[in-house]
């Protein structure tokens, strides 16, 4: 879930039409495969399958656009040091047809995407299978790549967040939300090497079949930062029964974990203002966040 410009700055909704004539365009020998619109609530992309095994992503915006050659260049060389299948890039289209942006056709992966709360899954299970994806992230060699989308300080978030809890006041209790993050920033700030991160471990980015992991999605946010940013999981991708679970396995710290939860609440406010009224599933999944975090 990639903030990379505001909703009005989206291009125009797109269609399976337009996708059909860009594929017929570009890449002929897929030209007779259908495409069916796929109900994804990402903001960063429209998201099209393609035949039986294969997936096409319109971006929605520049910034979502500039992922594409980022996630070509870099998911074939992270998939194989990780525990579970990531999208494999296909093929890089062009701007054509009106659609101003380059877009990427990948591999399709099976699964759903896991709804927090709901508890018609595994979460001991799901939460060992999160911190080993973490891990398996962490250790994968750093040279050459690039910033994560979330590379920045937490304390450096401070303003544009009690920004959004302000705005917000009177839609969720500001006062304790702004506690909350008072909290997290007394964590010590990360001041090691920054490491591998997915950058963006939501519900609608990963994929779950029998209460286990089966698949990441949307590497946008990939690159190094601190690695707290992808404790994030714990908050919207777990229970609270499940969260010591994967605190435990991927090992963090009091400070690491704090500056976790002070990720994961200033993403959520900033989602919850940004698509309380235009997008129901992020809403609700940063309600969760901010509930949970809230709760203690």
């Amino acid at each position: 879930m990639t903030l990379h410009s505001a909703p009005s700055d989206s291009a125009p909704l797109d269609s399976a039409t337009l996708v059909r004539t860009l594929i017929a365009a570009q890449f002929p020998h897929w030209a007779d495969l259908p495409v069916e619109a796929v109900d994804a609530s990402g903001t960063a992309n429209a998201v099209y399958r393609l035949g039986e095994d294969k997936v096409v992503r319109l971006p929605r915006t520049e910034g979502s656009a500039a992922d594409v050659a980022t996630e070509a260049y870099w998911l074939p060389r992270l998939a194989p040091q990780l525990p579970v299948p990531v999208p494999a890039p296909l093929a890089q289209g062009a701007p054509a047809e009106g659609f101003p942006w380059a877009w990427s056709v990948c591999t399709w992966l099976e699964g759903t995407n896991p709804a927090p709360g709901e508890g018609t899954w595994a979460p001991d299970l799901f939460a060992a299978d999160l911190a080993e994806l973490v891990l398996a992230l962490r250790g994968i060699d750093a040279t050459d790549a690039p910033p994560a989308y979330r590379s920045e300080p937490l304390a450096s978030r401070d303003a544009v967040t009690r920004k959004v809890i302000a705005e917000l006041d009177g839609v969720l209790d500001a006062g304790a939300v702004a506690a909350a993050w008072d909290k997290a920033l007394t964590a010590s700030p990360f001041t090691g090497a920054p490491v591998w991160v997915h950058g963006d471990l939501q519900p609608g980015n990963v994929l779950v079949a029998d209460g286990r992991l089966t698949g990441v999605i949307d590497f946008a946010c990939m690159g190094l930062a601190d690695p707290a940013v992808d404790l994030i999981a714990a908050w919207y991708l777990l229970p609270a029964g499940a969260r010591e679970t994967f605190r435990t396995a991927v090992g963090a710290d009091d400070a690491t974990w704090e500056r976790g939860r002070g990720w994961a609440l200033s993403i959520a406010v900033m989602e919850l203002a940004a698509y309380r009224e235009s997008n129901p599933v992020t809403a609700r999944n940063a309600w969760w966040v901010i509930g949970e975090i809230l709760a203690g």
